[in-house]
């Protein structure tokens, strides 16, 4: 007999169909599935096979064979495990024929309980794209299934409630849609919290305005990774088709609960610098995203940067511009989006207090080049404010000035990205730090006086063409914050003294 149901894998994070083919016959007893199967997929077979047993129903003594189509595309991971339990049951004629607009994903265990998979939501996402209008999926995935409207989500706890719901003994019902409640804004962090340091605060404001990359340097205990740590509350809420594509990333790596099936807030990643590259980056044997693809939609927090290898800081540099990460294997390759805002923290010396008035630094100038030349020019053109943070004095660590909250600051944000919507309408362009070259040249006109200004700083600061740009994008963010039409030279002159570190080398 003959059986083929429909059931879903993973490549990257992007799903593909697959056709469950089962062919029992006559003839000597064997199990094999092909298709190019990895281990685990071949070992489904006693998993289904003890499943069966735990069922009450005896594996045919028969030829089974398995096909996983498109034969062609490598098949990874335990989440067939259920179809082709179902697909088996079907070509048995122990379940009554199953609708061609279904699909099975999910591993079934020795007992015949269904166990959760990653990669859940971008394979419904999916189907629902194929007009399969019912899913069935481990109880744990279920609230994420649901987040996708327009299909029909079943949860399943074990093989039996599949058993008897196509023997029509007991049906399962479709779960409630789940839908992320408008809670408030809230993060367990607050600009309102730090005290002082206004020049970092507003270079932070217009990175978030404008989704400007940044590096914050100053002494220890300056307050760099307090105010890293507060950029997600001034970032503008995430809209659902975002919070879907951050959500797709985080289930194919296992990081989305049951309890919060969907990232409604935007992600804050803060890697360890002994991290390696293909834990930044992505790869793999297998590959899977890395923390720049965990960060989409959100911020990428490099502390204490002069600390990580030099090569991993090289490696960002292409994903920083193209937004996005291309993994290449012999197997096959795969891509992974990455439009985060960076901020990186450094001393700027080894031991912290160069240019510090209240410890001597104890590093000599080849020390401190040394350490500084860990960040490549080439990076530093894709970063565009550098800022240096000052540490505070006593008094201003007293003061009872109230501090602006990030509610406020994030009104202001949230107009600039408006403004940057409008203006950037149909063009796939989101904000002003993703602007094309010819984007520039049409939205950052600048009159003489603010052009005669650009050229003295080019030429002080020894910039490069890309550095010109970027203070032409920074300029505008700032216009925007200010809700300006035409870039000033008063802006001009803020976004010059944010790049600190774009120096001629003395």
């Amino acid at each position: 007999m003959f059986a083929k149901i429909s059931s879903l894998g993973l490549s990257g994070i992007n799903a593909f169909l697959v056709d469950v083919e089962v062919d029992i016959r006559r003839g000597s007893p064997y199990f094999d599935i092909v298709g190019l199967p990895d281990a685990t997929v071949r070992e489904s077979r006693e998993r289904i096979r003890s499943a069966l047993y735990a069922c009450d129903i005896k594996f045919p003594i028969a030829s089974v064979m398995v096909n996983l189509a498109p034969a062609a595309t490598k098949k990874t991971g335990s989440v067939y495990d259920m179809a082709i339990f179902m697909a088996i049951l079907c070509a048995s004629e122990l379940v009554n024929d199953i609708p061609k607009d279904c699909a099975f994903i999910g591993e079934i265990s020795l007992n015949g309980d269904i166990r959760g998979i990653n990669g859940v939501l971008p394979m419904v996402m999916l189907a629902k794209e194929k007009n399969i209008h019912s899913v069935f999926v481990p109880y744990d995935n279920a609230r994420e299934a649901s987040v996708i409207d327009g299909i029909n989500v079943y949860a399943v706890k074990n093989a039996s409630e599949l058993i008897e719901h196509f023997r029509d003994i007991k049906k399962l019902t479709p779960c409630e849609r789940f839908i992320p409640s408008d809670d408030d804004y809230n993060y367990p962090f607050d600009f309102s919290e730090v005290k002082g340091q206004s020049s970092a605060k507003k270079a932070l404001e217009i990175a978030a305005a404008g989704g400007h990359n940044v590096i914050l340097i100053g002494n220890p205990g300056c307050g760099k990774s307090m105010l890293s740590k507060r950029m997600p509350s001034i970032l503008p809420p995430l809209e659902f088709e975002e919070s879907l594509e951050t959500t797709k990333i985080h289930s194919i790596v296992g990081l989305v609960t049951p309890e919060m099936p969907i990232i409604t807030k935007r992600p804050f990643r803060s890697p360890h610098h002994t991290t390696s590259s293909a834990g930044i980056v992505g790869g793999g044997t297998i590959p899977r995203p890395g923390e720049i693809s965990l960060a989409h939609n959100g911020v990428l927090f490099f502390d204490e940067m002069a600390e990580f290898n030099r090569k991993i800081l090289d490696d960002l540099r292409q994903p920083l511009e193209d937004g996005q990460v291309n993994v290449s294997r012999v197997n096959g390759s795969c891509s992974y989006p990455c439009d985060v805002i960076f901020i990186g923290a450094m001393n700027p010396c080894p031991c912290g207090y160069y240019g510090s008035t209240h410890r001597e630094c104890t590093c000599s100038t080849k020390r401190i080049e040394n350490y500084r030349s860990k960040v490549s020019g080439p990076l530093l053109d894709r970063i565009d404010l550098q800022v240096e943070v000052a540490p505070l004095d006593f008094s201003e660590m007293m003061s009872d000035v109230h501090e602006e909250s990030s509610a406020d600051i994030r009104k202001r944000v949230i107009i600039a990205r408006q403004i940057q919507k409008e203006r950037f309408r149909n063009t796939g362009i989101k904000c002003n730090a993703l602007m094309t070259k010819s984007k520039i040249n049409e939205y950052c006109k600048i009159d003489d006086e603010s052009q005669e200004y650009m050229k003295k700083a080019f030429v002080s600061l020894g910039m490069s063409g890309r550095s010109y740009d970027s203070i032409l994008k920074v300029s505008r963010t700032i216009a925007d914050l200010e809700e300006s039409e035409n870039i000033q030279k008063k802006h001009i002159s803020l976004a010059v003294r944010y790049k600190n570190l774009d120096r001629k080398p003395l």
